[in-house]
């Protein structure tokens, strides 16, 4: 009798570690401690302003919209010049990470005015930098700059 007893507390034993086991990892209350990094103010800020470069006596601005950037879904692009360019070429690529090579067509509103499309991927990092380079001719020579900014950017 001694022997059951002994048995069935092993067993209970066995089978109460077990269902509290199981319960704690079903119920755990699981708490992510995201890291909040700073946002980089010298990245554009296109909620706040079209983003400039100044090359060479020409102000070449930069805008996108949604202006939040968000991944994966189409974005408006438009490019402004102080002055008439012509061959405007760009591309937008990830500033710490290769992520592929996006190419963005883009129309000539005037000699001034481009606008295009584009579409990048999403990150898992939740801090995703692209770089828009921009090439072009300006005054017979051909020039560039890029815009860095910041991958869904609430602001």
């Amino acid at each position: 009798m001694r022997l059951l007893f002994v048995q069935f507390l092993a067993k209970a034993v066995f089978l109460l570690f077990f269902i509290t086991n199981l319960v704690g990892c079903d119920s755990q209350t699981h708490v992510e401690h995201k890291v909040i990094q700073s946002i980089d103010q010298t990245l554009c800020q296109f909620h706040r302003e079209i983003c400039n470069q100044d090359v060479n006596d020409l102000v070449v601005g930069l805008m996108i919209n949604p202006v939040f950037a968000p991944s994966e879904k189409p974005l408006q692009i438009k490019l402004h010049f102080s002055a008439p360019v012509s061959d405007v070429q760009m591309r937008i690529e990830g500033r710490d990470m290769f992520m592929g090579v996006i190419p963005v067509n883009l129309q000539s509103i005037d000699e001034v005015n481009y606008t295009g499309t584009g579409i990048y991927g999403s990150c898992s990092s939740n801090y995703m930098v692209w770089r828009a380079f921009v090439s072009y001719s300006y005054q017979g020579q051909t020039q560039s700059t890029w815009f860095d900014f910041l991958a869904d950017n609430s602001g």
